[in-house]
């Protein structure tokens, strides 16, 4: 419904109309439609049955209003709706039924607004007057070919090595810092912790794709993801967990052709399982960041994965990432680790309880939390990594860790330098 607005084909149909359930409130929108240029006769009765059938034989207008009130399964109908709604259509609806989650799953599916009766006049009016910016407004799709489109995989070697937290803070940096429009695609269907890490509603738009994959296009995008800022937007699920959602792997092959026509940056928090089940996901991949810990389950998992990741995607620049860094001692150094995946970790990133823990408390990306030299460094490469694959050539480890110190405050770190015994006596 709010698909990408085309100014030539919304000059072609009307600019609204309404289908109401009662008679109280088609006289409260009649005088209102008439203060915005609009004919009252496109006022009509019959409430959202009737928008169904009117618009599967007829040009959908630009702003469309539906009553709910006769409907016994909103967000279903509100799904039928969208299919025979044309791109750029922007819906807005009423309904007697007061529930937060009925709200947030109807605006999740596509709705501009949700109206609870009775309203006044003047909620009327505010909501037109949304839906009238949302058409002139700029959006997502609209930025997306100034850069060329990166895709980034976030994949765990094991659970609980913080893959997650590194793919929402990278989406969010990639967003924040490098000022490209980003897609978050957290790909664990059932415990995904994405949403979750950006304190906003999974939604119900990746289980949608899984479910029906024909229905993915441009204005399901435009419907399914969940906006987490001006920069970043995700689509992610909590799936029930009696619901297996099988499937050949199509709809993750079309979300990302999709994703990749609306934004200029794709993160995929992807979690290992899904390597073996639907390899193709990574056959697109710019840059593979595998997440490590310093154990012995790791370092096994870590040769598999490289192993596989060179067969499967050549193309792909693989970047070893050791999380969570401790200063005690772990149950594998790091010089004994590189020895068995023959090959060096390429960033560190060290552990900061307090930061990560203020970060699960605010609900902000744990890049926006830990501001620390030590982790921004590290972080800022990510960054970095993935810029450089599409937006500057190749570059040696060396040159992509001297630019992602330029992200971050170097005054900072040349002063954590400085306060380095090590340092001081080599100097």
């Amino acid at each position: 419904m709010n698909a990408p607005f085309n100014a030539s084909r919304a000059s072609l149909r009307d600019p609204f109309s309404a289908f109401v359930c009662d008679d109280a409130t088609a006289e409260m929108l009649r005088p209102v439609v008439v203060e915005h240029g609009w004919a009252p006769e496109k006022v009509n009765k019959g409430g959202l049955r009737n928008a169904i059938q009117t618009l599967s034989v007829s040009a959908s207008p630009s702003i469309l209003f539906v009553d709910l009130s006769e409907s016994g399964d909103p967000l279903n109908d509100i799904n039928a709706l969208a299919e025979v709604c044309e791109p750029g259509t922007v819906v807005i609806a009423a309904g007697q039924v007061n529930d937060v989650r009925l709200y947030r799953d109807l605006v999740a599916s596509g709705l501009q607004d949700y109206l609870l009766k009775p309203f006044t006049p003047d909620h009327v009016r505010d909501a037109f007057a949304h839906a009238q910016l949302t058409i002139s407004g700029p959006r997502v799709n609209d930025s997306a070919t100034d850069k060329p489109h990166v895709v980034a995989a976030v994949i765990g070697t094991r659970g609980g090595v913080g893959a997650s937290t590194l793919a929402t803070s990278l989406a969010w940096l990639l967003g924040d810092k490098a000022s490209r429009s980003t897609a978050l695609l957290d790909l664990d269907i059932h415990f995904g912790t994405g949403a979750l890490a950006l304190d906003i509603e999974p939604g119900r738009g990746l289980t949608d794709a899984i479910e029906n994959p024909s229905r993915i296009d441009g204005l399901f995008i435009e419907r399914a993801m969940v906006r987490a800022n001006e920069k970043l937007c995700i689509l992610s699920a909590e799936a029930p967990l009696n619901q297996p959602l099988m499937n050949d792997g199509s709809a993750f092959y079309q979300l990302q052709e999709e994703i990749r026509n609306a934004f200029e940056s794709t993160v995929m928090d992807l979690p290992r399982s899904m390597l073996i089940q639907h390899p193709h996901l990574v056959h697109d991949v710019h840059v593979a960041f595998v997440v490590v810990e310093y154990t012995l389950a790791a370092t096994r998992d870590a040769i598999r994965l490289l192993s596989w990741l060179k067969a499967n995607a050549p193309q792909a620049k693989v970047v070893v990432v050791a999380n969570r860094v401790a200063g005690t001692q772990q149950e594998i150094s790091r010089k004994d680790f590189e020895q068995s995946i023959e090959r060096a970790v390429d960033i560190s990133i060290p552990l900061d309880a307090k930061a990560a823990a203020q970060s699960a408390k605010l609900g902000q990306p744990f890049a926006k939390v830990a501001t620390a030299a030590k982790i921004a460094q590290p972080l800022g490469q990510l960054v970095t990594t993935t810029v450089s694959a599409v937006e500057g050539g190749e570059r040696t480890a060396g040159d992509e860790a001297k630019a992602a110190v330029s992200l971050i405050d170097k005054l900072n770190l040349k002063s954590l330098l400085a306060k380095s015994p090590k340092v001081k006596a080599e100097a």
